[in-house]
């Protein structure tokens, strides 16, 4: 058999622990066999960000903008416990931080469903895709215990020295407050992402706030939002047969809830760290949600929502089986195959991702599994896979198609 050929490199982000065991296999048992893999290879995990000063994760993340396409294994953000693990010279940021930082990008999760793996709410029948805005808001706020009596101010002074100044509360006792901020070019291009984002799935998009009590910081990304839209959009989108709708935040969560799916759900930073979890667990498990950072320029990085599962990668140290859930791994393979080759006019490769993600699907829908699905299906007569023979029972089922 002919393996399928690629014309540009994928970046490629090798990762931490299990997921970078998971991450060779895929390689091995449903990539390499099929396609003449074409990456340009950063190796992500912690040691060696420790060894290049993380220089490596500013050199993959400036290839991703260079290529356009990137697909990232789950990586370590370290604490102070793997300071001492790593011996780590410093205790290095997030890489996805970075990336997300470098890309100026916008991430959007969403669930991967799959018969025998229910959703919790019943008329969940598709996909909801939750877009967080990653910036600002109570991330990157300023807080201070009041310990007694006196008047609070929120106070701004221009380069000119023209002081704007807004009393916050008159305090008669012991309180608290904290200051928000954000920026207009970061809302920009998070709505920006979102619009390119729906055109690209071709997905209605929501967005929410709370625009009738924060007045000024929640109606200001109203505004931006809808400008933006009128603006640049909203005969895209008319042309496409999708829909941009705005709503309060609780309504959105009210209608959310008696929806089927199917649609974009941009929230602020705050939002979205909340309701991605909530959509998440709802759907099942963390192991089956994808995450794809797109950028407003059009560069994509995808990745699994999930960590690098650090008690199995222990498990695996000591010889002991794993029945590890490579799906969302196996998805970040697909979903950056796919784009690329969208960009580059190689519709087999896009066949093949398609292809890989149906046995994927099938392989569990047949009642073949890891342990994590096992203990949630509705199916009967189950059969729980150990980490290898999952992968390769998906190789079985696709070569079978």
């Amino acid at each position: 058999m002919e393996k399928i050929k690629m014309i540009t490199p994928l970046v490629e982000m090798d990762g931490d622990e299990m997921t970078r065991i998971l991450w060779q296999m895929i390689k091995d048992e449903l990539l390499l066999p099929y396609i003449d893999l074409k990456t340009e290879y950063y190796d992500l995990g912690l040691e060696h960000r420790n060894e290049t000063d993380d220089q490596v994760t500013i050199d993959s993340a400036n290839a991703t903008m260079k290529y356009g396409v990137a697909v990232k294994c789950a990586t370590i953000t370290p604490n102070a416990a793997r300071m001492t693990e790593y011996d780590l010279k410093e205790m290095w940021k997030s890489p996805n931080g970075t990336i997300r930082a470098m890309l100026d990008g916008t991430v959007f999760r969403a669930p991967i469903v799959v018969k025998g793996i229910e959703p919790c709410v019943r008329n969940w029948k598709k996909p909801i895709t939750i877009a967080r805005h990653a910036y600002g808001d109570v991330y990157k706020n300023t807080e201070m215990k009041i310990d007694g009596p006196g008047k609070a101010e929120l106070v701004f002074t221009a380069d000119d020295g023209t002081v704007t100044r807004a009393t916050i509360q008159n305090f008669d006792r012991a309180g608290i407050i904290q200051g928000l901020h954000n920026i207009d070019d970061s809302i920009g291009s998070f709505a920006r992402a979102c619009f390119n984002y729906a055109l690209d799935t071709k997905q209605d998009l929501w967005f929410a706030t709370k625009d009738t009590i924060s007045k000024k910081y929640d109606h200001n990304f109203k505004d931006i939002f809808q400008e933006i839209y009128d603006a640049e959009y909203k005969s895209k989108f008319e042309e496409t047969g999708i829909t941009y709708f705005y709503t309060l935040i609780d309504d959105a969560v009210a209608r959310v809830m008696k929806a089927e799916g199917g649609f974009i759900w941009a929230c602020k930073n705050y939002d979205g760290d909340v309701m991605s979890d909530m959509v998440s667990s709802a759907f099942g498990s963390l192991a089956m949600m994808t995450s794809v950072l797109v950028s407003p320029s059009g560069v994509y990085e995808y990745e699994a929502a999930h960590g690098t599962v650090q008690r199995h990668y222990y498990k695996h140290l000591k010889g002991e089986e794993t029945s590890t859930n490579s799906v969302a791994t196996i998805f970040a393979w697909t979903g950056a195959l796919r784009k690329r080759g969208e960009l580059d006019n190689t519709p087999e490769l896009c066949a093949f991702a398609d292809k890989l993600e149906r046995a994927t699907l099938k392989t569990i829908e047949d009642g073949k599994m890891t342990k994590d699905l096992a203990l949630i299906t509705s199916l009967e007569n189950v059969t729980t896979l150990n980490s290898q023979d999952f992968i390769k029972a998906i190789r079985e089922t696709m070569d079978a198609m």
